[in-house]
């Protein structure tokens, strides 16, 4: 190894990540630590984790740095797409006639990554009428898109992918709503005005203050605790107007605690029944 690494230096780590993130780091992920972080203790020019440790537990910006190499940012296009699908013909017909009364929508992609997730919404929800998206765009319809990690909010602003990731949206959408060229595939301004990204840690406060009519929580609470997972999904409730959508990973369930507020109408997604 280039750094020092001790067994402490892991479990420092571990309960600095946890702490901060809610994220289980156990003894069988050194490896993943080590690989993660040593770029950022080259940077540093330090020669041990032992002085890393010693340098985040003072420099914010560098936590948030080790917070985000340590964060895992896996996604695609439709990825679960049985969500879009439920999603396409069971909850957005009535908030698209809100959406055409006059009516406000709100949706929330929770560690929405590189931006792939909100995007794939709306190219669901707007379809092939590109004319019916620029309706759309004078309606009071908006997704809110957060992550923990920085970097990777960066990069779904730009709203630039490969030509590679590109090819799993479907290609009637990825015809319209995607422009390619040498450099990759680029996501439609119609498409990306409609998103807010913010940094936001899930287990820290929340600045919302209106209900969702649906959250797509998905692939997160699985680096979590069950006393982690059991407080967020309570928290995620209370965000959820009644009758809104609650869309989770494939491996996740709900807490006992709260499922009598949720009926489950599809796979891994539930609608809210009870305050």
């Amino acid at each position: 190894m280039e750094f020092v690494f001790t067994p402490e230096d892991h479990k420092a780590i571990s309960s600095f990540v946890y702490a901060e993130a809610g994220i289980l780091m156990p003894a069988g992920k050194a490896q993943l630590v080590y690989g993660r972080l040593a770029p950022r203790v080259r940077e540093n020019k330090l020669t041990s984790f032992a002085d890393y440790i010693a340098l985040i537990e003072d420099d914010q910006e560098e936590r948030t740095l080790a917070v985000d190499a340590l964060t895992t940012n896996h996604t695609s296009f439709f990825r679960e797409s049985h969500h879009f699908d439920h999603f396409i013909a069971e909850v957005w017909p009535a908030l698209e006639q809100r959406l055409l009364g006059r009516g406000r929508v709100r949706i929330w992609s929770a560690a929405c990554s590189s931006g792939e997730e909100p995007y794939s919404l709306l190219m669901a929800m707007f379809g092939t009428d590109r004319g019916a998206a620029q309706r759309f765009a004078r309606t009071d319809l908006r997704i809110l898109a957060t992550d923990l990690s920085t970097e990777i909010l960066a990069a779904a602003k730009a709203a630039r992918y490969s030509q590679e990731t590109a090819q799993s949206i479907p290609a009637a959408l990825r015809s319209l709503w995607v422009k390619r060229d040498d450099r990759g595939a680029e996501v439609h301004p119609l498409i990306r005005e409609r998103v807010a990204f913010r940094r936001l840690n899930l287990l820290e406060g929340w600045p919302m203050s209106h209900p969702f009519d649906a959250i797509f929580c998905r692939n997160v609470m699985i680096y979590f605790d069950e006393p982690t997972k059991e407080r967020l999904q309570t928290r995620l409730a209370d965000q959820l107007a009644v009758g809104g959508m609650l869309y989770i990973g494939h491996s996740e369930r709900l807490a006992a605690s709260i499922a009598s507020r949720f009926e489950c109408v599809g796979r891994t997604s539930f609608r809210k029944v009870a305050a």
